[in-house]
């Protein structure tokens, strides 16, 4: 684990990973925004950290790039089974719901709405 000049251990193993101490903050989600190309200081204020926080995970990570990498592998895969598993579980469901006829008087809402989607899907192709 890392610790600082004062022995404070900032980096700790926990039931749910690698995770910086006195947070709910995994190395893996700062991963996920590393990859996404943030920077280090917008990492820090979306996960509200400190300055040796987000330098004691990054020092860690680069530290154990490897490590780090192969657990972090590990985590996609597995937030990828729970997904399926839920997405699996509520398709049914899901399809009731967009089945079920809107509510008279909304039509504009629901006009904007496929609007708003149009453009994304548009968007993304």
């Amino acid at each position: 684990m890392t610790r600082t000049a004062n022995q404070q251990v900032e980096i700790i193993r926990t039931e749910r990973g690698l995770t910086i101490a006195g947070t709910r903050t995994s190395l893996y989600d700062v991963i996920d925004f590393l990859k996404a190309d943030y920077p280090p200081k917008l990492i820090r204020d979306t996960f509200n950290l400190t300055d040796v926080q987000i330098n004691a995970a990054l020092s860690y990570i680069e530290a154990n790039q490897a490590e780090v990498e192969a657990e972090y592998q590990e985590v996609l895969k597995t937030r990828e089974e729970i997904r399926q598993y839920w997405e699996e579980r509520n398709r049914d469901r899901f399809a009731r719901i967009a089945a079920t006829p809107h509510k008279p008087g909304q039509e504009a809402f629901w006009a904007k709405l496929e609007e708003q989607r149009a453009k994304r899907v548009a968007q993304q192709q």
